[in-house]
């Protein structure tokens, strides 16, 4: 194999994919026994001992089909997902099969690294008809060149307590930003507060700025420029950071809180709204003081400081989001990769997989049995109206870059306050991340 230049990823210029690391030939065909799958996946701090023992299990039932073994490893952050992308993609050797978050299935595209997937390898795992056809909407670049396999759904929606709202005299959720913030101030009281908001969280952040700038007009990428340094971002960051500090709407530890933290302060019965959640959460809320007092509902659609969207504005309801799976092509694998990605797309486990965890299949026949739910009402509107990121292989730095503002925002919220001069230099910080990572794209 010739090497091949890959585009930089975060701050790295030129990678060579070495002829020598490159995986081989497939080596799949002469049976399991005595060969370990790879397999990189991102932890679950929410339900820990839950998923040790699911991985056991899909490890059995894969040992059983192939006589592989299936070893798990784990991420725990954004920034270690795309570190381990980078070092494997120079090395050519690490996990067989990558479990990464959708908007990172750009990133992973870029690097010219990951098995594209014809006719052949769709068949292996069951036929491309086998997945809901939304969660194909960030496989690839097209439909011709796409890497991901759908695996777990995870539209995002926000939970409210149905007694908070209708002792505070409010008729049903918000649907635009300012209405949300007024109805988080009819709700604060005593202990009890409006919102409950994970600003520590990993992952959570960029996505409250991403939805706010792009109902109000603004992509954040107008092809090869990055438009973060614009009035509709730093309107999102002063919103977002304003419950904190201005509007006072949120308990003032939640400067320090990741997103399961957020779950179970909300499950106490004491908050009005969990923004931004998944039915992830079902499991923890429904063991907590709030069971039988809550609902979900969409996020709101309507930019902050206006009553309708702009002419430009998108009704972007949630990120498309979820986790897609890929097959490393330097794997020498490829064949009990593929295996494992068609026994965890299978109905019966995706299944098991949404009664455990809460993630919605991406399997078409296990999401249609779920349709029923009354509950799901609102998460199912959530994936009609979610919008995919920009598919560039930037955008890994630009989420990272959109996240470092809070990060370095959260020694100002422990201290109550920040300044619109603070915003907007870390802003330009951004921009000026997101552009450079924009220039080195392919």
């Amino acid at each position: 194999m010739n090497a091949k230049k890959l585009t930089a990823l975060a701050g790295v210029a030129v990678l060579a994919l070495a002829s020598a690391a490159c995986g081989g030939d497939d080596e799949g065909g002469e049976g399991g026994a005595g060969k370990t799958l790879n397999v990189l996946i991102a932890a679950n701090t929410q339900y820990p001992d839950e998923f040790a023992a699911w991985q056991k299990d899909i490890s059995t039932k894969f040992k059983a089909a192939t006589g592989a073994e299936v070893k798990f490893e784990t991420f725990a952050s954004a920034n270690d997902e795309l570190t381990k992308i980078q070092t494997s993609v120079v090395s050519g050797s690490g996990p067989d099969v990558y479990a990464v978050g959708t908007t990172f299935t750009p990133t992973a595209y870029s690097t010219g690294a990951f098995v594209k997937l014809g006719d052949e390898e769709w068949q292996k795992i069951g036929g491309k008809e086998k997945f809901n056809p939304a969660t194909l909407g960030i496989s690839g670049p097209d439909e011709q060149n796409q890497v991901g396999i759908p695996w777990v759904s995870r539209p995002f929606v926000m939970a409210y307590n149905t007694d908070m709202l209708k002792a505070a005299g409010i008729d049903k959720p918000a649907t635009t930003w300012d209405e949300l913030g007024q109805q988080a101030k009819q709700m604060t009281k005593g202990d009890e507060y409006g919102l409950a908001i994970a600003y520590k969280d990993n992952f959570d952040p960029w996505k409250f700025v991403w939805g706010m700038s792009v109902q109000a007009g603004n992509p954040l990428v107008d092809g090869k420029t990055a438009k973060l340094q614009d009035p509709t971002v730093q309107k999102a960051y002063d919103t977002y950071f304003g419950w904190l500090t201005r509007d006072k709407v949120v308990d003032p530890a939640s400067v320090g809180w990741t997103n399961p933290q957020a779950v179970a302060a909300f499950a106490k019965g004491k908050t009005g709204y969990f923004m931004l959640t998944t039915t992830t959460a079902t499991n923890s809320l429904d063991q907590g003081a709030v069971k039988g007092k809550w609902k979900f509902a969409l996020l709101p659609t309507v930019p902050p400081g206006a009553t309708s969207r702009p002419s430009n504005g998108v009704e972007a309801a949630s990120i498309l989001s979820g986790d897609n799976l890929l097959v490393a092509d330097y794997s020498k694998n490829k064949d009990l990769a593929f295996e494992y990605v068609k026994l965890v797309t299978d109905q019966e486990v995706q299944l098991d997989y949404y009664k455990k965890f809460g993630n919605l299949p991406a399997n078409a026949a296990a999401l249609q049995t779920l349709s029923s739910d009354p509950q799901l009402g609102p998460v199912t509107e959530a994936a009609k109206k979610s919008v995919a990121t920009p598919f560039t292989g930037a955008w890994g730095d630009i989420q990272l870059a959109l996240t470092n503002v809070a990060v370095q925002s959260l020694p100002d919220l422990g201290k109550g306050s920040i300044s619109t001069q603070q915003i907007d230099s870390r802003i330009a910080d951004a921009q000026k991340s997101a552009q450079t990572a924009l220039d080195r794209a392919k």
